[in-house]
């Protein structure tokens, strides 16, 4: 068995952590390769070593003297060489870097945090450092060469065996550093996973797991301890992410379960992500509950609007051209909607508006902006009929007005608009009428 384990910033943020680490990859022998991120924040306030490589790239841009900042950075990596007693010559190595930090590419800068934490991280670990630079292919339009990739990071086997390897960054075939987008160090995890063939693609954080609700809405919120790679991309897009959403690609395409696991409670269960929960005789009706606030919707009617077959393709034609993303078309007979971020159609929503009525003459338009999306996911709600009547009941009970409903053609998600000013309360009013009444079945019995 293969497990491939990625520990994110808090992971590796200090010598303590460092320590964590090492408990956990020792605990189990199949745990055989890790990737590391950067350096992250040691507390609140604390600053991530990435933020302050991108600093470092700003002062050189604006030609601002970056020398006290990249001494602090030195600092926290000695710190951790220090107390944990390492050989690796850190100030050594990093000061090489600081005097030539003028001639390297940003990327080339902002890679080095992934690179020192991953060359401490492999002389506490007792294991050879192979650097992503050398196994991890980009073509030259961004994407992962996972052929060449493949095969690198499969020679690398062959001659050292177990190894650690930094995230979030690869190269061109000419040697040239590439970054993936931020978090993609579990992009990282999930294409070495791939490479390996990995049973379990083990994704190590600060939290244990996909919670059901954001806790900063709900108190205590139950942790999901399974869930589809459907339902998570439905949740995070919504913003309950732990994980890059990217991330599940690699692996989903091979039928590698993700397990999100936290480094701070390594005995929690966390979630398994599958393309398929393994079903029990009692389920979840709701997986979890997520949302986002400031939408704005553009309705537009038109009688016989079945009958022209181009007429919401035309209107969607408008946005393109204006470069915003649309984000849900409910419809009805002789209407439909068009829900858009505020923030991303920003002024432009009145040339967008205008142009609608030039070219598409509906019968009447209007907008209605400080709209909040709220997407409750469940993949048990189809087959569990009075689902719906429940979220909506549960919404009405409350006063909480619903502005639009959509649904996923999954059938896995409910999305409905209310205004920003009920978000946190419908929300609230959701988990209390679905989780709790699950309380009182397990109390009886019910739901595991």
């Amino acid at each position: 068995m293969i497990k491939v384990a990625k520990f994110g910033g808090s992971s590796v943020a200090s010598a303590e952590q460092f320590k964590k680490v090492k408990s956990i990859v020792e605990a189990d022998p199949t745990r055989r390769f890790v990737v590391v991120s950067a350096a992250g924040k040691r507390f609140s306030g604390d600053n991530k070593i990435t933020d302050l490589l991108l600093l470092v790239n700003a002062h050189i841009e604006y030609h601002v003297d970056c020398t006290q900042l990249l001494k602090d950075i030195e600092a926290r990596f000695v710190e951790i060489a220090n107390e944990l007693g390492l050989s690796y010559p850190i100030a050594q190595k990093f000061e090489e870097f600081s005097a030539c930090v003028k001639s390297l590419s940003p990327e080339y800068i902002v890679s080095r945090g992934e690179w020192f934490t991953g060359q401490l991280m492999a002389e506490y670990l007792g294991l050879p450092f192979v650097d992503a630079a050398d196994v991890i292919v980009f073509h030259h339009d961004g994407t992962v060469d996972l052929e060449r990739t493949a095969t690198a990071v499969r020679e690398e086997v062959q001659q050292k065996g177990s190894f650690v390897l930094p995230g979030f960054y690869g190269s061109t075939v000419e040697g040239t550093i590439r970054l993936f987008q931020r978090g993609g160090g579990d992009i990282s995890g999930a294409i070495l996973a791939r490479c390996l063939d990995a049973d379990v693609y083990e994704n190590w954080t600060d939290v244990s797991g996909f919670l059901a609700a954001d806790p900063r809405i709900v108190d205590n919120p139950r942790t999901i301890h399974r869930i589809t790679f459907d339902e998570m991309r439905e949740l995070s897009y919504m913003g309950a992410s732990v994980l890059q959403e990217e991330a599940i690609f690699p692996v989903r395409e091979v039928g590698i379960p993700i397990q999100i696991k936290n480094t701070n409670e390594p005995e929690a269960t966390g979630t398994t992500i599958r393309e398929t929960a393994h079903e029990r005789s009692h389920e979840h009706l709701i997986t979890g509950i997520a949302g986002k606030r400031d939408f704005t919707a553009i309705h537009i009617q038109k009688a016989h609007l079945h009958n022209d077959v181009s007429y919401i393709r035309r209107a969607l034609s408008v946005f393109e051209r204006n470069g915003v993303s649309v984000e849900h078309i409910p419809t009805g007979v002789d209407s439909f909607g068009i829900v858009v971020s505020s923030s991303e159609v920003g002024d432009a929503i009145y040339s967008i508006v205008n142009d609608l009525r030039n070219e598409l003459k509906p019968d009447a338009i209007s907008v209605v902006d400080k709209l909040a999306l709220i997407s409750v996911v469940g993949r048990n709600m189809s087959r569990r009929a009075g689902t719906s009547g429940r979220i909506f009941g549960a919404l009405g009970e409350a006063g909480i007005n619903i502005r639009m409903i959509t649904q996923s053609s999954q059938e896995i998600s409910i999305i409905m608009g209310v205004n920003n000013e009920d978000f946190e309360r419908a929300i609230k009013a959701i988990y209390d009428k679905f989780v709790g009444q699950e309380l009182v079945e397990m109390g009886n019995g019910g739901v595991q």
